[in-house]
């Protein structure tokens, strides 16, 4: 077939257009992203939402929340893990499903060491060791003291077997060389009231819940699990610094995408959520739950999961951590 030279010009001018329209089309993002978290209300529900406001402004793209707290967060993980690495599908990661779950759940349904492509850390924060006023004990110590002097008989709360303040409370434990017995409950909010009520005499609980108790004069604050004090119980010193050296537990949330998300998407998203975490509205709002954004390269990232997974494989282990059911 023979071509006029209008034609082959035609053809010329397509051929150098295709290149153009073919990476039109593979720009990220170009369409809506999804957020895959645990209950709605709760901390990753919150942060979450926080988080897929601002992230939406930086990326030019409405990204929604979806709630998805079956199987203690293990169906929203299988769900991640399984969605195409293109970007647009992205898992709010916590201690839970990072490394406590895989732990509990003879068939979690995915592996967080290999089914996910670790993007940034994004929370990270201390909870609070707190006792009802009746307790006595006014320091760490004394409640130590208190401890071993009726081996068994204390009761510390929990919103569930294997959730933060369980494991906190027994690494407390162990730590401290107490005897004391864990009472699970059906959420924060059930134990909680147990707590207000003088049926359990203390707990480690987030600051989110437990803070508004104690400025109320309805809980004793004894110590921080972190590093730091919080900066909004400036007082109140690390369960460390008050008499259990070692001692350190924290709670943490993070964005990770299915495994084999290209390296630029990983990157790009990291870039604007530390971003949007340098800000001093970030500062302030983490700062009210006494935590921060602690942000962590993705690389980091991989590093602290691993970290976290094989630290709280063990504490289950000693500790015989069993689910509830």
């Amino acid at each position: 077939m023979k071509f006029t030279r209008r034609q082959a010009a035609l053809m010329g001018a397509a051929t150098l257009f295709m290149p153009q329209v073919k990476a039109q089309a593979t720009v990220w993002p170009s369409k809506p992203l999804r957020i895959v978290t645990g209950g709605a209300g709760g901390v990753t529900d919150i942060r979450a939402r926080w988080l897929a406001d601002r992230l939406s402004a930086a990326l030019g793209q409405p990204v929604v929340v979806e709630n998805n707290a079956a199987g203690a967060g293990n169906v929203g993980a299988q769900q991640v893990a399984r969605s195409a690495a293109d970007g647009y599908t992205l898992l709010l990661i916590h201690q839970g499903t990072a490394a406590v779950n895989p732990h509990l759940f003879s068939q979690a349904g995915y592996n967080p060491l290999t089914d996910f492509a670790p993007i940034t850390r994004f929370g990270h924060g201390s909870l609070l060791l707190a006792v009802h006023p009746s307790v006595p004990a006014g320091s760490v110590r004394e409640l130590i003291a208190l401890a071993k002097s009726k081996p068994g008989e204390l009761n510390f709360g929990s919103a569930g077997n294997g959730t933060p303040p369980h494991l906190a409370g027994e690494l407390f434990k162990r730590t401290a060389g107490v005897d004391a017995t864990h009472v699970p409950f059906k959420g924060g909010g059930a134990m909680m009231q147990a707590l207000l009520g003088g049926h359990v005499q203390y707990c480690i609980e987030g600051l989110t819940a437990a803070l508004p108790q104690v400025r109320m004069g309805h809980l004793r604050a004894l110590g921080v699990t972190g590093e730091q004090r919080a900066p909004s119980l400036p007082d109140v010193p690390t369960i460390a610094e008050a008499g259990v050296p070692g001692y350190h537990y924290a709670g943490w949330t993070g964005l990770v995408a299915p495994a084999a998300t290209p390296r630029a998407v990983v990157e790009r998203l990291h870039g604007e959520i530390a971003k949007i975490a340098a800000g001093d509205e970030a500062r302030q709002w983490f700062a009210t739950s006494g935590s921060d954004a602690a942000i962590l390269s993705p690389p980091e990232f991989a590093d602290f999961i691993r970290s976290e997974h094989a630290k709280l494989g063990k504490l289950i282990r000693d500790a015989g951590v069993r689910v509830d059911g």
